[in-house]
């Protein structure tokens, strides 16, 4: 039986605020749901976050919460009758002052009051998504006189990018400073941090979310042009880097982006670090029942690429099939992962071995890489030795045994992790395994005469323990009637 490898992330909203909707989501294949913090009031946040774990449960399946901060993104206004239309060539004023009158067809308030001093004439401004494009001509005090470039449909709270980057605001906004006591509560198991430039906000913001009292594990946007620059740092900083492409495609151009997205997954892979590609992966599918080709390939692509997980956004939230659109791309993983390259030379990894649990799990994946074995089964308190075992890309699925819920929630996201719900008798580490091993079984995971390899710690209950390797083959009698194995074809 395949079991899929790469992970599903699937954004919740309108179009999944039933339980039923919910459910379908799961039951297609979700491994984790991401709530956006930029949509909904704080109350319906908190009411989908209690929901997931309350269908969860029903279900029986262990899936993580991504909570995505707003971020200082910066956005239009509202207009005062409503959208209005551009024309190439209209004149349109962006006014930064804190006292902007209502939009109207000559221009609109802006929430950051410091763009004026930030753009010059000359820069091309973005908004929503890149759809319009104003380029500048004149900044006096507060107000941007813009010339339109292409025009369009504006309406309210749109955003606004600056071709090139280039803006000074800050990684962490005063509204997530607010927000991240919330995710705290809510039990999120990953925060997403929105747009952050360097390394120092991606610890601001795990000050702040362990101040609040989250273990939460960080993930970096990676969604304007000064988070390239400073790249290998804000991934040394961060547990997991989603590729944005949305914002990230308009502040440096659609044709950059490819090969963009391409340098960040390699990057990431290489300091060890989970990756997520993310941004209208099958966006046809808001509206359309099936995928598009080119989201087809798109998907099949980054799962090529070693990806760990897919991201969908609107597809999911507001769109008309949100369990058709999860069943597709499962369907797709799968498919790609039968041609994906998967046994790897290990010799070719730049891994450095900074922890015992860390060598034991390379040393696990060399051997399987080497050995036909048909499972890894590790026993693990943290999940530490599942996400290091997940680095190396393998088709041998990895079984992660731990008794505690909210480490079995973050190895969701892993690629080829499979979390499996074990409590440990005593310090016992034989007993907890053979049970394990037996549970596994008993499952349909694993079957008698299957060569399987085993990774734990000589005592259960210390996290980071995991300090012993063993190869076997699964007897009649289960793991308490094994062998080690002789045959190394």
């Amino acid at each position: 039986m395949q079991i899929r490898r790469t992970k599903i992330i699937a954004t919740l909203g309108p179009a999944t605020d039933s339980p039923e909707a919910l459910a379908a989501v799961i039951k297609a294949g979700a491994d984790i749901l991401r709530i956006n913090l930029s949509h909904g009031t704080a109350e319906e946040q908190a009411a989908r976050a209690k929901q997931v774990r309350e269908v969860a449960r029903t279900l029986k399946k262990e899936v993580a919460i991504l909570a995505d901060l707003r971020g200082p993104k910066i956005r239009l206004e509202k207009f005062g009758a409503g959208p209005v239309t551009l024309e190439s060539g209209d004149v349109f004023t962006l006014d930064a002052s804190d006292k902007a009158p209502p939009g109207d067809q000559s221009g609109i308030g802006v929430t950051y009051k410091g763009l004026a001093a930030d753009v010059s004439p000359g820069d091309l401004l973005l908004l929503d998504d890149g759809l319009l494009t104003m380029r500048v001509t004149e900044v006096s005090g507060s107000k941007i006189i813009c010339e339109v470039e292409a025009g369009g449909l504006l309406g309210d709270r749109k955003g606004i990018n600056v071709k090139g980057g280039g803006l000074s605001l800050p990684g962490i906004a005063p509204h997530d400073i607010e927000d991240i006591p919330r995710v705290a509560a809510m039990g999120a198991d990953y925060l997403a941090v929105s747009f952050p430039r360097n390394a120092e906000d991606m610890n601001e913001a795990r000050r702040l979310l362990r101040e609040a009292g989250s273990q939460a594990r960080l993930v970096a946007k990676i969604e304007r042009t000064e988070a390239i620059t400073n790249l290998e740092e804000i991934i040394t900083a961060s547990d997991a880097v989603l590729i944005a492409r949305g914002d990230l495609g308009v502040e440096i151009g659609d044709a950059a982006l490819p090969g963009l997205q391409k340098r960040i997954t390699e990057k990431s892979l290489a300091q060890n670090r989970v990756v997520i590609t993310a941004t209208q992966m099958m966006q046809s599918m808001v509206e359309s029942p099936i995928p598009t080709r080119a989201e087809v390939l798109d998907v099949a692509n980054s799962v090529f690429d070693g990806t760990d997980a897919v991201m969908l956004s609107a597809e999911t939230a507001v769109g008309r099939h949100p369990g058709a659109v999860v069943e597709a791309m499962n369907r797709i993983c799968l498919g790609a992962e039968l041609h994906a390259e998967t046994n790897l030379d290990i010799d070719q990894l730049r891994v450095q071995f900074e922890r015992i649990d860390q060598a034991i799990a390379m040393a696990a994946m060399f051997m399987a890489t080497h050995v036909s074995v048909q499972a890894i089964v590790a026993l693990t308190e943290s999940g530490s030795t599942a996400k290091w075992l997940s680095r190396v890309r393998s088709s041998v699925p990895i079984f992660a045994l731990s008794p505690l819920l909210e480490s079995r929630r973050r190895m969701a996201l892993y690629r080829g992790v499979y979390p499996v719900a074990q409590d440990f008798p005593g310090t016992d580490v034989e007993v907890a395994m053979a049970e394990g091993v037996q549970l596994l079984v008993q499952q349909g995971y694993i079957k008698v005469g299957d060569r399987i390899i085993l990774t734990m710690g000589e005592n259960t209950g210390n996290e980071g323990g995991t300090n012993n390797l063993r190869l076997v083959e699964l007897g009649q009698g289960g793991y308490s009637d094994y062998h080690p194995s002789q045959n190394t074809d």
